[in-house]
């Protein structure tokens, strides 16, 4: 990938895949959504049927933990989801590859790998946790 960072004017071409990029990475991250939501409802319904005791579960790790465990998966899947939508309207605007807080430009590599990322690394590490 050339560096979209540089300019948020970058060439159509260049534009456009990003576009795709973020566009199949919001059908990938839909498909998630979907199969971690018929987890979740399979494991509520198979609660519903059975009698257990969550708490003394023979089996292993209790149904409360993996019920638990699949809800926050599709939470933070919803919050990706809204961030490669962000990504997409930065995109539409003008502004994708600038960092929201700096304005700096973010590295076309952390694009690469994130490519919702809207801000750069150095205010990314300068965010509380």
């Amino acid at each position: 990938m050339s560096d979209l960072s540089a300019d948020a004017d970058f060439p159509p071409i260049e534009r456009e895949s990003v576009r795709e990029r973020l566009a199949a990475a919001r059908a990938g991250t839909s498909a998630q959504i979907a199969a971690l939501s018929r987890d979740f409802d399979g494991i509520v319904e198979a609660n519903a049927l059975v009698a257990v005791d969550d708490e003394h579960d023979p089996e292993g790790s209790s149904t409360a933990f993996e019920r638990a465990h699949v809800a926050s998966l599709l939470a933070q899947a919803r919050d990706h989801l809204d961030d490669l939508d962000r990504a997409l309207e930065r995109l539409e605007r003008g502004e994708y590859g600038r960092c929201e807080r700096c304005g700096e430009p973010i590295p076309a590599e952390r694009l690469e790998v994130r490519p919702a990322a809207s801000t750069c690394v150095r205010c990314t590490a300068a965010r509380p946790r």
